[in-house]
């Protein structure tokens, strides 16, 4: 199976600041570029961080006027308190930035935005510097794969290379992403595997298998028996 790369789906036009660009810069860039967040550069060009509009925000809301002069933010740590207090870019920054690769897969990026909180991912090269930008959006980008690619991948790749079943074994058919196989499998213990396989295809939204049946029962928690 081949997972589709991020590189396929980032925006390669990356939108970035220095690291001693001033505050209002960075406030200026996100406007007229119409995004969220940019990476911060060091001098050579690497990656420093990722300065959002959610760590300009944090800036607004604790200077903001309160009664008695406290902090409208009274809880943050000392690190948040600086980056609050900052006036550049690499001062206002969350670092490291959390990066990821061009070889990468649609999947390994998931992952890593689901397990770091963050909406999107610096993808840089060999050198840590920035080419492209993959965000959520990028990556739900797979769903919108035509029903035919999928149906093929899995025909083809999943049942053929994968299982070495040939076309005739089961009939796979693909409606808005969602998969749904009939025939008959040699073993009933290749039920699971198979709708595993086509779960992970790029695309798929759901696999149904109530329509597989099989010809040895090799369950032996279940015990033995033929469909």
């Amino acid at each position: 199976m081949r997972h589709r790369r991020i590189d396929r789906l980032m925006t390669r036009e990356v939108v970035s600041v220095r690291g001693d660009a001033p505050f209002k810069e960075v406030v200026r860039t996100l406007s007229r570029s119409r995004v969220t967040a940019v990476p911060v550069l060091d001098g050579g060009g690497r990656v420093l961080g990722v300065v959002s509009e959610a760590d300009l925000l944090r800036k607004t809301a604790d200077q903001a006027a309160v009664p008695g002069g406290q902090r409208a933010v009274p809880g943050l740590e000392a690190p948040e308190r600086a980056k609050s207090e900052g006036t550049r870019a690499e001062e206002l920054m969350s670092a490291p930035a959390v990066c990821a690769r061009p070889e990468w897969t649609v999947p390994e990026a998931a992952r890593l935005m689901e397990v770091q909180g963050v909406k999107r991912l610096v993808v840089v090269d060999d050198e840590d510097r920035p080419v492209g930008i993959v965000s959520r959006r990028d990556l739900l980008g797979v769903f919108l794969r035509e029903d035919d690619d999928i149906r093929r991948e899995i025909v083809e790749d999943v049942l053929g290379d994968t299982l070495r079943l040939t076309p005739d074994v089961l009939s796979v058919e693909v409606r808005d992403g969602r998969v749904d196989l009939a025939g008959s499998l040699p073993f009933r213990r290749m039920i699971p595997a198979v709708e595993r396989m086509c779960a992970t295809v790029d695309g798929v939204v759901s696999v149904s298998c109530s329509r597989l049946t099989y010809d040895i029962d090799d369950d032996t928690e279940r015990g033995g028996g033929r469909s």
